[in-house]
């Protein structure tokens, strides 16, 4: 779950979910994006064995490093929004700090 998560995340660069699933993405996101200003094969081998989507590993090495090359951390943020209609569970979005757009 957290694998597809971390796709459409990256993917699309915001994603609403629960807060606690959020919270739990939040570090591997993070990590992916440490990979993907590192640039060298063995990250990007690393990466791949992750997202299992070359496209979107294509997007994090090349236009997300890129956008992220002077930050330190903190690549992503967690916005809570809303508690769910059905089970009142508080929801949020977590979405990438240096967005396109």
């Amino acid at each position: 779950m957290f694998r597809n998560m971390l796709t459409s995340l990256l993917e699309h660069e915001r994603i609403e979910t629960t807060v606690p699933r959020a919270k739990e993405l939040k570090p591997q996101v993070d990590r992916m994006i440490t990979l993907g200003k590192r640039g060298d094969l063995h990250a990007r081998r690393q990466a791949l064995s992750v997202l299992r989507d070359k496209a979107v590993v294509h997007k994090l090495f090349d236009d997300l490093a890129a956008r992220n090359a002077n930050r330190n951390g903190g690549y992503s943020r967690v916005l809570k929004t809303r508690n769910r209609f059905g089970d009142c569970a508080p929801m949020a979005f977590i979405e990438l700090v240096e967005r396109a757009g």
